[in-house]
């Protein structure tokens, strides 16, 4: 069965799921992650990709990628995975596969959605029942958008900068975000369109996607009306 092309849009944001393989693990010790994290800032420079999001779960990673042009996102990617096998191979006298697959990723409406999915993303370890909070989970970006840890693997989103003036100012209000729970709706949708490799936003914004790439964004039949509020729905490409 042929591979389902992937959205190569640039300028919109992006959210990725590399899974280890058979769901086993795919960071084993301290050290690998600083492994992954650092491979992922080397090769997201040289691709052209901004990294907003991340967690590095035992056995999965996500992250929230805008690549600045097409096909960046599979470059940054296939680098990413060539360099972190090599280096796990080679650390713990293995071989063959790490990944179950390729990557998956959908693409996020980010006037409505990108916030949510930055919380989607830093609140895997508490759903997981791993920490009570975020802050309490280390190898995520919440330190970063919420914190003012040094990290510079990431790279604030516009609507992110919005939250506030100042630094502080986006911080306090980036951290306001988690005093409410994800709604178990937009749980949902967050986890179908990842595993479908479809389109997180309002049925303007997925009508928009499929008018410029020819490509259906929901599940179903192409054009079948969706129940998002219809607000913020304009598409921006930079």
């Amino acid at each position: 069965m042929p591979r389902k092309p992937r959205f190569n849009l640039p300028g919109i944001p992006q959210h990725v799921i590399q899974r280890g393989n058979n769901r086993e693990r795919c960071f084993f010790a301290e050290q690998d992650y600083r492994r992954y994290l650092n491979d992922l800032a080397l090769v997201a420079n040289k691709y052209g990709c901004r990294i907003h999001a991340y967690v590095l779960m035992t056995n999965h990673a996500h992250l929230l990628v805008t690549p600045k042009k097409a096909y960046a996102l599979s470059e940054m990617m296939q680098a990413l995975g060539r360099r972190y096998v090599y280096y796990i191979n080679k650390t713990y006298t293995r071989s063959g596969t790490l990944w179950e697959g390729r990557f998956k990723s959908s693409l996020v409406d980010s006037d409505r959605y990108l916030l949510t999915c930055m919380r989607y993303i830093e609140l895997n370890p508490v759903r997981a029942g791993m920490v009570e909070t975020p802050a309490d989970y280390r190898w995520s970006s919440y330190h970063a958008n919420a914190n003012d840890a040094e990290d510079a693997l990431i790279q604030n989103h516009p609507i992110y900068t919005q939250l506030g003036v100042s630094g502080e100012d986006r911080r306090k209000a980036y951290r306001g975000l988690f005093h409410h729970h994800l709604d178990s709706e937009i749980v949902d949708q967050i986890r179908e369109s990842l595993n479908h490799e479809l389109v997180l936003g309002t049925s303007n914004f997925k009508d928009k996607i499929e008018a410029l790439t020819s490509r259906k964004t929901r599940l179903g039949k192409p054009g079948r009306p969706g129940v998002e509020d219809e607000g913020g729905e304009y598409l921006v490409l930079d």
